[in-house]
């Protein structure tokens, strides 16, 4: 049986700030001090935005999830706003213009992402998480009030400064009015938080710094208050290349666009020389734990136990317990002595899938030639030579008869892992064959 660890700081730490710094959580932010000072103290209400540009949260958006978990354990009022209006517009991004979605995707997309964050923040207790949509705010507002009572405290020359539009600015592709005005819409979520329910805080990605202030500066001009942005570093690969799906690799939260299988090995692939500050981004183990997984991946790195413990604490934090063990045996079946008969469809599914070798074929195909068919062997007779001396297996059952089909072979009547000696893998998948 796995077991995660329980989602709670790390008693290392007396002041949930100084805890979110061990863990490299903060990038860039207004006064550290200040927030010291502020989250040590009675509980504040803060917020992090989520815009529905996607049926589903992803890997970045998890990460500043994490992060209100923090301040929610801590005591602190944490806002989920997803962006049912500035979902339809769309930050901008550094080289070109979104494709706009249309109004019914983007509110069906609205209800995807509510269902995803209150899977990961507490909905119960004290200070439960509140869940709002920025379109019950900014639809009722005309454009003449959205003038004259937010876009009078914006200076051109402050919003052109902003990284993301001056990017844009420098391209061919230029940047659309909609979108230069994404910052004030953002601006305008933040000042709306603190005069309902007296939100102080907000956080986000260090790439989103120029919208974070865009909020704190109005609601200094407007209000006379000092409100607070705390930007988190990009999660990035061992290459410094960010996740996410504007990069085209994003690893998303739901599990029918990432597998617990694909989950929990993606954590389980990564790198020594980033394994350890994914361990404090994205699991809750306590910094000692950390320190010995450290350790451990410099005197023994060939046990990769760092990334084993991330896999079991990630993907049991995203998908649960149970399907982090199926996702666990599953690899177990594929790369080690574990059942494959007793994975479930879905988790076999996935895993099959997850090859880089793969054939579709009838449930009466030839052994042998799938063999070749997936680059197993280089020819039929280097086929039945490997079939001869043993090294041939079908779902982890040795074949011995060089003219062996699939048939009575498959697994949930469908799927076949071809096996030549220990590690060198193929799946096979009949139903795209047969049309099932």
């Amino acid at each position: 049986m796995i077991e995660p660890a329980p989602i709670q700081l790390d008693p290392a730490f007396d002041n949930v700030w100084d805890e979110l710094q061990h863990r490299g959580s903060v990038h860039v932010s207004t006064d550290p001090e200040a927030l010291r000072h502020l989250l040590g103290g009675a509980p504040i209400t803060f917020y992090c935005g989520f815009d529905p540009t996607a049926p589903s949260l992803h890997l970045g958006n998890l990460a500043q999830l994490i992060i209100m978990r923090r301040l929610q354990l801590a005591g602190h009022r944490p806002i989920a706003l997803v962006g049912g209006s500035t979902g339809l517009i769309g930050d901008p991004k550094p080289t070109a213009e979104r494709q706009l979605n249309d109004r019914d995707t983007v509110a069906e997309w609205v209800t995807y992402l509510g269902a995803q964050v209150l899977r990961f923040l507490d909905a119960e207790g004290d200070n439960p998480v509140r869940l709002v949509n920025n379109l019950d705010w900014t639809a009722p507002l005309s454009t003449v009030d959205f003038l004259r009572e937010v876009g009078k405290h914006f200076r051109v020359g402050t919003m052109l400064r902003k990284d993301a539009v001056a990017s844009r600015m420098e391209s061919e592709e230029g940047i659309s009015y909609a979108e230069f005005s994404y910052q004030v819409l953002q601006g305008l979520d933040f000042r709306e938080l603190f005069l309902r329910f007296g939100c102080i805080m907000q956080l986000g990605g260090s790439d989103q710094w120029g919208n974070l202030t865009a909020g704190t500066e109005l609601i200094r001009k407007a209000e006379g208050v000092h409100a607070h942005a705390l930007g988190s570093p990009l999660i990035t690969d061992a290459d410094g290349k960010k996740f996410g799906k504007s990069e085209g690799n994003a690893v998303w939260l739901d599990a029918q666009l990432t597998t617990p299988y694909a989950m929990y090995q993606f954590w389980l692939n990564q790198d020594d020389a980033i394994v350890v500050q994914l361990l404090k981004s994205f699991t809750f183990l306590p910094s000692a734990r950390i320190a010995e997984l450290e350790r451990a991946t410099v005197e023994a790195p060939f046990r990769r136990e760092a990334q084993r413990e991330l896999a079991l604490q990630a993907t049991s934090f995203i998908h649960g317990r149970e399907a982090t063990e199926q996702a666990i045996a599953a690899s177990e079946a594929l790369f080690g002595s574990g059942d494959l008969g007793a994975l479930d469809a879905g988790t076999l599914a996935a895993a099959v899938g997850s090859l880089d070798r793969q054939a579709t074929a009838t449930e009466d195909a030839p052994v042998l030639q799938l063999l070749q068919e997936t680059g197993l062997v280089d020819s039929l007779s280097d086929g039945r030579r490997a079939i001869a001396q043993g090294g041939v297996s079908v779902n982890n059952q040795r074949i011995d008869d060089a003219a062996a089909t699939l048939e009575g072979r498959l697994l949930h009547g469908r799927f076949a892992v071809l096996r030549r000696g220990k590690k060198t893998l193929a799946g096979v998948d009949t139903a795209v064959e047969t049309g099932a």
